[in-house]
């Protein structure tokens, strides 16, 4: 109304931003369609979800952010795009609308990364997908039905849109059976309220929260002790409050009061011990429940609990003191990442205890072994300031803008721990300065020593890093040290020359193996390793050569396949491989030969005798395998009877 149209989609930011689709798209004259208004609508939308935090994944809100960004794709798609569009056209968005929401302007670079990356996903899925359409229209005629449940598993596992495959197969003067798709779509949904409904952790919840009204929260003294005297407010068990429990049960119980870190934000629960009058107990975990309630699970191991006791608390020291520099190693670890890789790293998930760090983040690729040694060795330059951990209380909001780091997807409350550690090993400042209500060493230099022991990926753009600190670090690089002191003893070299021995034997196996693959194609070319005879027969009209191989796996036909074409160059080669108790199979048409036959149905032809799935390939060579090589004559027998029509 203020801008005098009468369309949500000729205000200047979405004109603006369907200019800048055009332009990409090399279409900057072009009228405006539906599915340019879609590409900005769902551009915008998964610009702020991630944001927000969020990634695409297969579950929760990841799969409706999945399902956005493929539905905007699908369009750009429609629209001609050869290549990914939406990275290329979110810096335009943040231009936009980055005053007003200034989280844009700090996550777009993760923006920018996370839609090409999902878009070229989405692009070899679209082909993989189209394969599948394809076999499954092979045999239908025009005006014939595609099968719901095809629409559905396109749908399903390969993110297809109903109207996508509907567009695909109209072309071919085809209908989707709707009432099998819409089947298909219920039972799922039907399957998931099931698995949503059938924990009863609701129930459970409600009694704590009802707890909680009535009894408040829990005084958490753990920041500064170890060990606090406490009254037992409540005691539940499967759900429900008892009177009191004995010796062998397990049980939940709140106090008033506790030294007992409860799970969150990454940081695992601590354990312990407990004792009152008359009785002792294992700490065995610690749950925040209703928000700010510490549950203990409590093993009783002598007399009996009631509430009203009073008891003493007392936190296994050694796990706190480890988990304690595990956590503040993350700390360090994100920032370290952060200033390696890029400021489009963020946190997506920890775990923290007394043995290890579980650290995941926001990456597109595997790291290289040079960026990991610059991320253990900025950690481990922190480490030896040695200076001491600054907290300090704040509001959220205020922290912030003071610099330090929200993790989105973390719930904060009026006031927040706001935690410092180390100084900037380049320029003024601090190293790392985050908002966290969790366990924390008191300097540095606690944690000792970093060494991160793997990294590998979780889901699309997450990685994970796992890594130890202090004694646990120093164990690790002990054994590997011994692994390689073995070596170099089983090897009589240096510890320093184990490396190139190694390289020296695998560079030795290499040419064995090859010389091996050369012998097996001479002995196959000569008629042997169970060949038939060493000329070609005519079948149908054409020549063919086809071959049983005992001892030569799939991996060595192709080029066994590939010398015979120079010996048939108009013809078909079969080959039939055996090795290991398996079959593989290898047509090659070759000349005129390939006007009249198909490699891939032959080689399938193979494959289903010998008692095998499917084979693929291009029309003039494909492959393929069964798992039975007792049935080798019968597959080639399979190709020749196909060729004889």
């Amino acid at each position: 109304m203020l801008q005098g149209v009468h369309d949500n989609y000729d205000v200047d930011l979405f004109k603006d931003l369907i200019a800048a689709i055009k332009a990409e798209l090399g279409q900057p004259d072009s009228e405006t369609t539906p599915s340019h208004r879609v590409i900005a609508d769902h551009l915008r939308s998964s610009s702020f979800l991630i944001a927000d935090g969020v990634l695409p994944s297969n579950e929760g809100r990841g799969y409706v952010l999945r399902r956005i960004m493929r539905r905007a794709m699908r369009h750009a798609h429609l629209l001609g795009a050869e290549t990914p569009l939406m990275h290329r056209v979110a810096p335009t968005l943040v231009k936009l609308m980055g005053d007003a929401y200034p989280d844009l302007r700090r996550a777009e670079a993760s923006i920018v990364h996370t839609l090409k990356d999902e878009e070229e996903r989405f692009r070899r899925t679209l082909g993989r997908g189209m394969t599948l359409l394809e076999e499954a229209t092979a045999g239908l005629a025009e005006g014939d039905v595609l099968s719901g449940e095809v629409a559905f598993k396109l749908y399903d596992t390969y993110g297809f849109p109903l109207d996508l495959t509907q567009d695909a197969v109209r072309a071919k003067g085809l209908t989707v059976n709707l009432d099998e798709f819409d089947a298909a779509m219920t039972r799922q949904r039907e399957m998931a309220r099931e698995a949503w409904t059938g924990s009863g952790q609701q129930a459970a919840a409600a009694e704590w929260f009802s707890i909680r009204e009535r009894l408040g929260q829990t005084d958490f003294v753990g920041y500064d002790n170890t060990e606090a005297t406490a009254e037992l407010l409540v005691l539940v068990k499967d759900g429900q409050e008892v009177e009191q429990a004995g010796v062998g049960e397990t049980v939940q119980a709140l106090f008033d009061r506790t030294p007992f870190y409860a799970e969150s934000g990454g940081q695992a629960g601590d354990k312990g011990e407990v004792e009152w009058d008359g009785g002792k107990g294992r700490v065995l975990d610690v749950q925040k429940q209703a928000g700010d309630l510490h549950v203990h699970d409590i093993e009783i191991t002598e007399g009996r609990l009631a509430p009203g006791a009073r008891a003493h608390l007392m936190v296994d020291a050694e796990n706190r003191t480890t988990t304690r520099a595990n956590h503040s190693a993350t700390h360090l670890l994100h920032a370290a990442l952060r200033n390696v890789l890029g400021p489009h790293v963020t946190q997506k998930g920890q775990m923290v205890d007394g043995e290890r760090i579980r650290f995941d983040f926001s990456h597109g690729g595997p790291l290289t072994a040079d960026e990991i040694d610059r991320i253990e060795a900025e950690v481990n330059a922190v480490v030896r300031q040695n200076l001491a951990a600054e907290t300090k209380n704040m509001k959220p909001a205020e922290a912030i803008e003071a610099g330090a780091m929200a993790l989105f997807g973390e719930k904060y409350g009026d006031t927040v721990r706001v935690l410092t550690l180390g100084k900037a090993l380049t320029g003024e400042g601090d190293y790392s300065v985050e908002l966290c209500g969790g366990t924390h060493v008191a300097r540095t230099g606690d944690i000792a020593l970093f060494k991160v022991v793997s990294e590998q990926g979780v889901a699309a753009g997450v990685r994970r890093i796992e890594a130890l600190t202090g004694e646990a670090a120093r164990r690790y690089l002990l054994e590997q040290a011994g692994v390689a002191k073995g070596l170099a003893e089983q090897f009589k070299v240096p510890v320093a020359e184990v490396v190139a021995r190694v390289e020296g034997l695998q560079a030795q196996a290499r040419k064995l193996e090859k010389e091996l693959a050369d012998a097996k194609r001479q002995l196959a070319m000569g008629g042997g390793g169970g060949g038939a005879a060493a000329g070609p027969e005519e079948i149908g009209g054409v020549k063919v050569l086809a071959r049983v191989m005992d001892g030569v796996g799939g991996k060595d036909l192709r080029p066994i396949a590939e010398e015979f074409k120079k010996q048939l160059p108009d013809g078909v080669i079969a080959l039939v491989g055996v090795a290991e108790g398996k079959a593989a199979v290898t047509v090659a048409i070759t000349g005129s030969a390939t006007a009249k036959f198909n490699a891939g149905e032959l080689a399938k032809a193979a494959v289903l005798a010998m008692g095998g799935q499917g084979a693929g390939g291009r029309p003039d060579f494909a492959q393929g395998g069964a798992p039975d090589g007792s049935k080798a004559q019968d597959g080639l027998d399979a190709i020749k009877a196909a060729l004889a029509g």
